[in-house]
């Protein structure tokens, strides 16, 4: 088992759900362990936010699960990380703030650089605010 945080389009509901992904895949279903928050700042990439790992920034929010080992590449395609390539997204270890304790978890940050340009989520929760977004555009 892995311990994953996940902070944008593989949230419940959203359109990577990390449910559904491991059910399309034969995988068995991830366990949510609860909300969690990292420091950082989130940045709309359009149809995906990115994560700069930031410990003196705000709080960004998502949700801490046990995956199964089957489902951890499953991810890394999502995510476009290959071993040896330069991608976007990158698989780091970070402690997330849980229910008063910190815990290390598996995430998927961009770099700082990647960010030049783009949007920032102020709120630091991309499901609130893709869904505020969409709203407006309609």
């Amino acid at each position: 088992m892995h311990r994953v945080f996940v902070y944008g389009t593989l949230r419940a509901g959203e359109v990577n759900d990390l449910n559904l992904a491991a059910a399309r895949h034969g995988i068995a279903a991830p366990t949510l362990v609860g909300p969690g928050v990292i420091a950082g700042r989130l940045y709309d990439f359009g149809t995906y936010p990115g994560l700069v790992l930031d410990a003196a920034a705000g709080p960004v929010a998502g949700d801490i699960y046990d995956i199964p080992e089957a489902l951890l590449p499953v991810l890394d395609e999502i995510e476009e990380v290959y071993p040896g390539q330069a991608t976007l997204f990158v698989r780091e270890v970070r402690d997330i703030a849980h229910g008063g304790a910190m815990v290390p978890c598996l995430l998927y940050p961009v770099a700082d650089s990647a960010v030049a340009g783009l949007a920032r989520i102020e709120s630091g929760d991309w499901v609130e605010y893709r869904r505020a977004r969409d709203v407006a555009a309609a």
